[in-house]
């Protein structure tokens, strides 16, 4: 079986981190890739598990390197995956990124062996409702954060796999499949 560079995005608040957790809680052979970030660490974040927290200026001068896999600037911060991380994880496990839409499309341009799962909603309503009930945004971030859903589902056609949230047991389930289905070709 080879190791998988895995990509899972979908809009804010449908539950990727969740379902990423439920699978990294099964799985001793998967790891999640660390993004760089500048954006200032939430409650509980720490550096080098969650995010590696970096100026502005030392984000622009890596990505002007090209020591990034991908980055965007997202709700006025920037966000990459540094592709030494990935390069290393993959030796030894199947490497996710739970990374935005724009960034697992540029992943994918970059490494084209990447697959792509978009994690969507059950419906629009359901997910502004948990967006909402996070409480880790301030109402400005909500409404640029629900803006941007149309678009992101706009691209679900561009993915290789398309998995529901609706019970985060069921959708767990469903990415550990596609997983395993990945691992398995030639």
């Amino acid at each position: 079986m080879k190791n998988v560079l895995m990509a899972i995005s979908g809009p804010s608040g449908v539950g990727k981190g969740t379902l990423v957790k439920a699978l990294l809680g099964k799985r001793a052979d998967v790891t999640v890739s660390v993004s760089c970030t500048t954006r200032e660490p939430r409650p509980g974040e720490r550096e080098g598990k969650d995010y590696f927290f970096l100026t502005k200026e030392e984000f622009l001068r890596r990505a002007k390197e090209g020591e990034f896999l991908e980055y965007d600037e997202h709700f006025g911060n920037y966000y990459g995956t540094p592709k030494s991380f990935v390069r290393e994880a993959l030796k030894e496990k199947s490497v996710i990124l739970e990374i935005d839409v724009v960034g697992a499309l540029n992943a994918k341009k970059a490494f084209p062996e990447c697959v792509l799962v978009m994690v969507l909603p059950p419906s629009v309503e359901e997910l502004k409702k948990r967006l909402e009930g996070r409480h880790s945004e301030t109402e400005e971030e909500i409404k640029t954060r629900l803006a941007r859903i149309d678009y992101e589902l706009s691209k679900r056609e561009l993915y290789d796999y398309a998995v529901v949230n609706d019970t985060p047991e069921r959708a767990a389930a469903e990415l550990e499949e596609i997983l395993d289905a990945e691992k398995n070709k030639a």
